[in-house]
């Protein structure tokens, strides 16, 4: 395995205003919070942290509003050692946000993208060197799709890997699926992307997936783990850890840094898949997306234990 795997995250940079609850109103309701965090999130920048956590180089493609949670935002990716550089600051544009309600050991989210939606094929232009020096290019749906289509468009000429997380869910277009070696949907966006209804058979939609050009498809399965099936035949599954949940806000974006990490790493798609299982396990064990990651030491020692 390689001693240092270099990360590029290309996504969003957001504000988590969480609400902790007893339980999350229904619509036209108003319920009693019992707290409330301002916390460092947004999935670009989530997975960001969790890969420089377990030790990879990891750089950050992005934008920040030139409001207080922008400088906030950038102080807390720099104290992880991510390069920033490739992280833009305008000024007559608001931060990215997400509204998180936290009940139940669950979480409801409304994200509103500000500056996020400024990120254009022209930073991927302007920024092209750091993805040349990667050896996977990380990417989501919280920034502009044209973007990411051109990122993705733009790792595969320069003969990288490409790990895209489909959240928040949309169809997308086969162009961008082409450039896709590994998709890592949960149940729902799997489902929504292969558009084969949600009665199919697990594999029947990961195989739909594959027939539209995509290398490897991972599904995230909350509490039953996760499967994957590749285009060579390869396929299997990996049950979850059980452990003491608090926060599941960033889970997701814990297993594709885990995933990712572990690929750069030289690790089969299978160890992957495992090392990112317990990438995840132990982010929900603490409160914000950010502030869970684990180390690569905190993995080893749990996979010890």
């Amino acid at each position: 395995m390689k001693k240092t795997p270099q990360v590029v995250v290309i996504g969003s940079l957001n504000m988590d205003l969480v609400v902790e609850a007893d339980r999350p109103p229904q619509m036209g309701e108003t319920v009693q919070g019992n707290q409330v965090h301002f916390i460092p999130g947004g999935k670009g920048a989530n997975q960001a942290v969790a890969s420089a956590r377990l030790g990879a180089k990891t750089a950050m493609l992005g934008a920040v509003g030139g409001d207080a949670f922008g400088g906030e935002l950038l102080s807390a990716l720099k104290q992880e050692g991510i390069d920033m550089e490739a992280v833009k600051t305008l000024a007559d544009i608001h931060t990215g946000i997400a509204s998180i309600v936290l009940s139940q050991g669950d979480n409801q989210i409304i994200f509103v993208a500000g500056a996020n939606g400024q990120v254009t094929p022209a930073d991927i232009d302007l920024f092209e060197q750091k993805i040349a020096q990667a050896d996977v290019v990380l990417l989501q749906l919280e920034i502009p799709l044209e973007t990411v289509v051109y990122a993705a468009a733009k790792a595969k000429e320069l003969g990288k890997t490409v790990v895209l997380n489909p959240a928040p869910a949309r169809v997308l277009p086969d162009e961008l699926l082409r450039n896709v070696d590994v998709l890592i949907p949960n149940e729902s966006e799997l489902y929504l992307l292969a558009q084969t209804g949600a009665d199919a058979k697990l594999e029947e939609a990961m195989t739909a997936l594959l027939q539209k050009g995509v290398g490897t498809v991972v599904t995230t399965l909350g509490s039953k783990g996760a499967a994957y099936l590749t285009a060579q035949g390869e396929s299997g599954s990996v049950p979850c850890h059980r452990v003491t949940v608090v926060d599941t806000t960033g889970a997701g974006d814990s297993f594709n840094a885990g995933f990712s990490y572990a690929l750069a790493s030289g690790a089969a798609v299978g160890d992957a898949v495992a090392f990112a299982t317990k990438v995840a396990a132990l982010a929900v064990t603490k409160l914000g997306a950010q502030a869970g990651m684990p180390t690569l030491a905190q993995v080893e020692e749990f996979t010890a234990e």
